[in-house]
């Protein structure tokens, strides 16, 4: 999988995190090579590598299904979830400052999932979902207990327009004492977006404030659509 890995530190991290500092989110494109994208897609169907499988309407989460993987990964999972922590740990660690947030991730994802650990959190939060027409998912943010990283990421599965319609990755920024801006985008197979778990700093007048942000999928007009969720945290359950 050394592939994968020097695909991932080639890319302009500076950019991205610029993206990420600017705007709470930053497309990848031509992440993973489209048969990375089916050979991930056709784990969909194993059943000994899950750990839970949670029906959305069941929850009122929206309409779709969603699997998390239980440990030891996938390799070429482990090899995302790794190479990326380190450049996003100095953009958390950054957020932080300027928030005076008294919290400082280690570089090293194997550091924070010792203290997830620890902390009791030992469930990988590592998803893979699912949606047909119909299917959405209502914004939410990711944090599964107290110790959460603040960044997260996707990797899409499917073409946009081509093996689906609709479906586009919905995201809100909810303003202090304003209304909430909306932002719609559409990854192509094969990108990663990276994007704020649960809030991001913001420069007004008088310094930086905390913007919340949440995330969701909107409906799904035809087709089918497959995505891989990376979250950096592990879960109580």
């Amino acid at each position: 999988m050394e592939d994968i890995i020097k695909q991932l530190q080639a890319k302009n991290w500076d950019e991205i995190a610029e993206n990420l500092h600017t705007k709470g989110f930053s497309i990848v494109e031509n992440v993973l090579n489209t048969s990375q994208c089916e050979a991930l897609k056709g784990l969909y169907a194993a059943d000994n590598m899950y750990r839970k499988t949670v029906i959305m309407e069941r929850y009122r989460f929206g309409i779709g299904e969603y699997k998390y993987f239980r440990y030891p990964l996938p390799q070429l999972i482990t090899d995302i979830r790794e190479t990326v922590y380190p450049y996003l740990a100095k953009v958390a660690n950054k957020w932080m400052e300027i928030l005076n947030i008294a919290t400082t991730f280690p570089l090293i994802h194997e550091e924070l999932k010792l203290q997830c650990h620890q902390a009791g959190q030992t469930k990988p939060t590592i998803l893979i979902l699912k949606y047909g027409k119909g299917g959405f998912n209502t914004l939410h943010q990711d944090l599964y207990g107290d110790i959460y990283f603040p960044i997260q990421l996707v990797l899409f599965l499917n073409e946009p327009d081509q093996d689906f319609t609709g479906g586009e990755f919905v995201m809100t920024e909810q303003i202090p004492r304003a209304q909430s801006k909306a932002i719609v985008l559409k990854p192509k197979k094969g990108d990663m977006l990276l994007f704020t778990t649960n809030f991001r700093p913001v420069k007004g007048s008088k310094g930086y404030y905390r913007v919340n942000m949440k995330h969701g999928v909107s409906e799904l007009h035809s087709g089918n659509r497959h995505t891989l969720g990376i979250i950096f945290h592990d879960a109580l359950s």
